[in-house]
């Protein structure tokens, strides 16, 4: 059962988060309703510094670092809201947590700008640590919902082009269907704490533009898997989005990728993101920064 934490937060979530229909609503305003809500819980033994070029995005570093492994996050929000700033709750901790190196990428959003936009700013963030020295071997990418998504549609990429693949990828709730056939979609509508079921059917038009939402650099899930890093994957089975994670699990060890899955009963899309709101959240980084120092090797240690 959830904590009483996460049931409080599932409340708050549908009387604040789960009426909107986020689909309809102008993206600037979206964006701007969103950022109002962001928390302001941030460890106070990790620093940021903030990076304009040449991969827009902050470092956040721990005071000691116990780890050579640098996570590149890649924040949620349908492509369309989300920032760094939002997600300091969560990145902040992890790098307190894995006692390492966060770069959390401001990726270009949608609709001004439509996949493979998004993509192609993953990319240059990942080849521009590598270019700045980090061995691919000790980069993990990390990312939420479609954050989750992009975390896949990157290493695709990668590997098609040739280049180094990173040591893993860790994805909560992740957003791999856009094309919306997961059986969850109708079933969970209710127990989805979150988002409205026309949000999710309707909300892709904003990312995919002129391609097919089967494309798999917009949807993962219809994608080639084989080769691929080794993958830690979270979701909720309330959440509408469940089945975005359980058909990529099975499509990933049928083509032979490494794959943990962590479901959780009732509780919200992404909750990791809700660090240090509830005691489930906190367990997620933790599981996570394990993963990452087992896959990006180097200097160990438990973190702060």
């Amino acid at each position: 059962m959830p904590s009483l934490r996460a049931r409080l937060l599932n409340r708050y979530l549908r009387l604040v988060m789960k009426p909107k229909r986020l689909h309809e609503i102008d993206p600037p305003l979206l964006r701007a309703w969103v950022e109002k809500r962001a928390l302001a819980f941030y460890p106070k033994n990790v620093s940021r510094e903030s990076v304009d070029a040449p991969a827009p995005g902050e470092w956040h570093r721990p005071v000691k670092i116990s780890s050579s492994a640098t996570i590149l996050y890649l924040h949620g929000g349908g492509y369309v809201f989300g920032s760094v700033k939002l997600y300091r709750p969560l990145t902040m901790a992890l790098a307190a947590k894995a006692g390492c190196e966060v770069f959390s990428a401001e990726y270009r959003l949608a609709p001004e700008h439509r996949c493979p936009a998004a993509i192609e700013d993953a990319l240059a963030a990942y080849h521009w640590l590598v270019a700045s020295g980090r061995d691919p071997k000790s980069i993990v990418l990390a990312g939420d919902s479609a954050g989750g998504g992009l975390c896949l549609t990157a290493m695709m990429a990668l590997r098609d082009r040739g280049a180094p693949m990173p040591a893993g990828a860790v994805i909560y709730s992740p957003w791999t269907d856009l094309a919306t056939m997961g059986a969850s979609i109708d079933a969970n509508a209710e127990s989805d704490a979150m988002f409205q079921r026309d949000s999710i059917v309707n909300g892709p038009g904003h990312y995919v533009g002129e391609l097919d939402v089967r494309d798999p650099r917009v949807s993962p899930l219809y994608g080639d898997l084989k080769g691929l890093a080794p993958l830690l994957i979270f979701a909720s089975e309330a959440e509408m989005l469940f089945d975005d994670s359980t058909r990529l699990v099975e499509k990933a060890v049928r083509a032979g990728v490494g794959v943990r899955f962590e479901p959780r009963a009732g509780l919200a899309h992404a909750w990791p993101i809700f660090h240090p709101v509830i005691p489930e959240a906190k367990e997620a980084v933790a599981i996570t920064a394990a993963f990452v120092r087992e896959r990006a090797g180097g200097r160990t240690g438990g973190g702060q």
